[in-house]
């Protein structure tokens, strides 16, 4: 059972995993270094619990005592009870959520490691855009892709607004970072995936004609907000697909074209 603190100095040192969250380039560096990250609010943090990542710390405002309860009485790691003005102090917003946990990383697996199990992978090229992660991740789990893959300047899913918009799901897809860009897509290709890259190119083939459920193994690659695919990446890609729009739409927002192109490469998938 988890010891219950209550703390009323914002400077105490046992909260240092919570100091500054609002700190995005200073969050960036000392999450992945100090092997931790911050879920946010009762479900994710549940979430990041049943996925088997372990808890360091607990941090509550005292209303939330008795919804955590239950976790609370299976942990061995302290929670610390504070007032809202003092969480607000701490992390640099108001925590309407009023509950947040300090979770230990797990190694990431490798992306060969990914590709020897899955048929439906996700590919982003630097999408840096926190929501826009967490909505993807979200997407993924909720539309059937089994992983995601990730290049090496792609923003950290852990982070903590990507895994508060993803509802956790961030922990239920597997996810690794490819080493090289674009060069790490050959191995996805060896491994007998179609890489099909998402553009709104008029060159590229409709989603309904390219019918990428009817294949074997579907590797999609997303680039970031605006910018879309580098032209080494559509360079790299077997395949360009696109989203049909109408009404002189000529894009979605990335989460949202993801999500339709995830139904359209899942939708009648093999099953095992």
């Amino acid at each position: 059972m988890a010891d219950l603190i209550t703390v009323s100095d914002p400077d105490d040192p046992r909260l240092h995993d919570y100091t500054d969250l609002t700190d995005v380039e200073l969050r960036r560096k000392r999450e992945p270094a100090e092997g931790l990250f911050i879920a946010e609010g009762e479900k994710v943090i549940r979430r990041a619990k049943d996925a088997g990542y372990g808890m360091r710390s607990m941090l509550l405002t005292a209303k939330w005592v008795d919804v955590m309860r239950d976790v609370i009485d299976d942990l061995p790691a302290p929670v610390y009870v504070v007032d809202p003005g003092l969480a607000e102090q701490v992390t640099g917003y108001h925590v309407h959520r009023g509950a947040l946990a300090s979770m230990q990383r797990k190694p990431l697996p490798t992306a060969a490691d990914l590709l020897r199990t899955t048929r439906r992978v996700v590919i982003m090229e630097s999408v840096n855009d926190h929501t826009n992660i967490g909505a993807i991740f979200r997407s993924a789990a909720a539309l059937g892709m089994d992983a995601v893959l990730l290049s090496p300047d792609c923003a950290d899913p852990l982070y903590r607004r990507s895994v508060k918009v993803s509802m956790g799901a961030v922990f239920s897809v597997p996810y690794a970072r490819l080493d090289t860009w674009p060069k790490g897509l050959d191995p996805v290709r060896e491994a007998g995936f179609t890489l099909l890259a998402l553009t709104p190119d008029e060159k590229a083939r409709s989603l309904d004609e390219a019918a990428p459920h009817r294949m074997d193994r579907v590797a999609l690659m997303l680039g970031a907000e605006g910018d879309g695919l580098s032209g080494q990446a559509l360079t790299a890609a077997d395949e360009w697909v696109r989203i049909p729009m109408s009404h002189g739409v000529d894009s979605l927002n990335v989460g949202a074209a993801a999500a339709v192109a995830f139904y359209a490469v899942a939708t009648g998938r093999p099953r095992a």
